[in-house]
């Protein structure tokens, strides 16, 4: 689908006028080239050819050794080519190929002898090269093509069609400045091309009223008077061509040059501007420089082998069908694999926008319990370090350790403040008694101290850990902004541990 213009490119004049009119588009178009490796001469040729070719042709076309036959073909719709003229050099001559696009048929002529426009130019006594004349087409004359045999037909028709029709009611004289003529020898066979340039002469008068017509400076240096110029009969003389009636015709209209108004007689003159060929019809083609032989001037084949290569030829173009479907399949399967892949990657990220609003809250809830764990393990390394650097020694384990109370096992007797309070007790009684419970425990006296033995040792070590303890609190206060709370004890706004009172203590008893 092309790409639509905007207002303001439609509402542009250069725009619309950029476009071709409907004649020059009709119009046939060439491609004129050489390929292979060609003289110097050989490629002179070819923009002399592009000179008669022109306005309708490529003037300025850069062939290059990489392009091929196809890479002209693909652009020749576009820029409406209806004929390519190709040269080529061989050992054994030089040959034209004349095809028409897009699906033939070709013309293949061996050139005896050409030469370039330079030359012609320059054997004239009067060069006549006028830049003009190359705005317009050229008129195509064709002398005795009409002989007998297809080849002449298709010949003839291919060279007509090479250049512009011409329509006889609506045609301006002004615009036909040039012609082309073909002349084929029926004896030899062979075409002479030639390429001139019409000049229309007014006839019927002197030389000297002639030069005043067409705006010529006259030379009056040997005459008297201005009448002495047109009267004089040395200067009257014409030469016979121009008398010549088969020259002479009567114009219809106007000319642009001087002295060739309507209804005046005028001789008509050529003057050639090259280049000459003479051509050769050596075979026709089918297809486009590659198809079935209709003709060929020096090999006659059997029908026989007519047949076999025609049937090489239709084998050759089925399996060229069936490589072109099996080519359409893949390429029809590759958009299919590619448009499900494309499906797929969209139902993807549909699913992955589906998301509902409770999965991204728990994603960012679990990351923020992960930033204050993180955070919390790096205030107990803080105190760690901390601890190393007062105290000059290793925290115990569970010092600053951040860990969820351990649940007390249900036959484990409970401990506390309050077990710190009754082995406090029980070593003021037993302290007062303690040289006669030593005597009797040797003795071998009650038994009932003696089973409390684990009760002793109970005390001493709740005693050491309450040392523990004092020294926690110790080290807690000398670091200010952080107070540790120590199971089984209570701090009051003094940051001491609570101290039994006496009569707490005695109402207690």
């Amino acid at each position: 689908m092309g790409k639509r213009k905007g207002k303001c490119v439609k509402k542009n004049a250069a725009t619309k006028q950029a476009l071709e009119p409907e004649h020059l588009v009709k119009a046939p178009h060439s491609f004129v080239i050489h390929r292979g490796k060609c003289s110097k001469d050989l490629m002179d040729l070819t923009k002399d050819f592009r000179k008669i070719m022109e306005p309708f042709t490529a003037s300025q076309l850069k062939e290059r050794k990489k392009n091929t036959i196809k890479d002209f073909l693909s652009i020749s719709g576009y820029m409406h080519v209806s004929h390519m003229i190709v040269f080529t050099e061989t050992e054994l001559g030089s040959y034209m190929r004349l095809a028409r696009l897009p699906r033939g048929p070709t013309l293949t002529f061996r050139m005896h002898n050409y030469s370039l426009s330079r030359d012609v130019v320059s054997s004239l006594r009067k060069q006549y090269v006028m830049s003009r004349a190359f705005k317009h087409a050229p008129l195509i004359v064709l002398n005795s093509f009409s002989g007998e045999g297809h080849h002449m037909k298709l010949m003839a028709t291919m060279f007509q069609n090479m250049f512009p029709t011409i329509n006889i009611t609506t045609v301006k004289l002004k615009n036909i400045r040039r012609c082309v003529l073909m002349n084929y020898n029926p004896a030899t066979k062979l075409i002479d091309m030639r390429h001139y340039v019409i000049r229309a002469i007014p006839v019927g008068l002197n030389k000297g009223t002639k030069k005043m017509v067409q705006g010529k400076i006259p030379n009056l240096n040997r005459c008297k008077d201005m009448s002495e110029f047109f009267d004089k009969a040395a200067l009257m003389s014409e030469s016979e061509f121009e008398d010549d009636p088969n020259s002479q015709v009567v114009l219809p209209q106007s000319l642009a040059s001087r002295g060739a108004a309507v209804n005046s007689k005028s001789a008509i003159r050529l003057v050639e501007l090259g280049p000459r060929i003479t051509l050769q019809l050596i075979k026709v083609e089918d297809g486009l420089m590659d198809g079935e032989v209709l003709f060929h001037e020096h090999i006659e084949k059997t029908d026989e082998e007519k047949a076999l290569i025609k049937k090489k030829r239709e084998e050759k173009r089925r399996l060229k069908e069936k490589r072109k479907a099996q080519q359409e399949a893949n390429v029809k399967r590759k958009q299919h694999e590619k448009e499900e892949l494309k499906q797929k990657a969209l139902e993807g990220i549909k699913k992955k926008k589906e998301l509902t609003e409770n999965q991204r809250l728990m994603e960012l809830a679990a990351a923020e319990s992960q930033n204050t764990a993180d955070m919390e393990q790096d205030d107990v390394e803080d105190d760690a370090d901390y601890y190393r650097q007062e105290v000059g020694a290793e925290p115990e384990q569970d010092l600053f350790s951040q860990n969820a109370p351990r649940k007390r096992k249900a036959d484990e007797p409970p401990r506390g403040f309050k077990k710190m309070r009754l082995d406090k007790k029980l070593q003021k009684k037993y302290q007062k008694s303690d040289g006669t419970s030593q005597k009797s425990h040797n003795k071998g006296g009650s038994r009932k101290f003696d089973r409390n033995t684990d009760r002793e040792d109970n005390f001493k070590n709740n005693k050491d850990g309450k040392k523990r303890l004092h020294k926690r609190e110790d080290t807690n206060r000398q670091r200010p902004g952080k107070q540790k709370k120590v199971f089984g004890g209570k701090i009051n706004k003094f940051g001491k541990m609570g101290q039994k009172g006496k009569s707490k203590g005695k109402n207690k008893k």
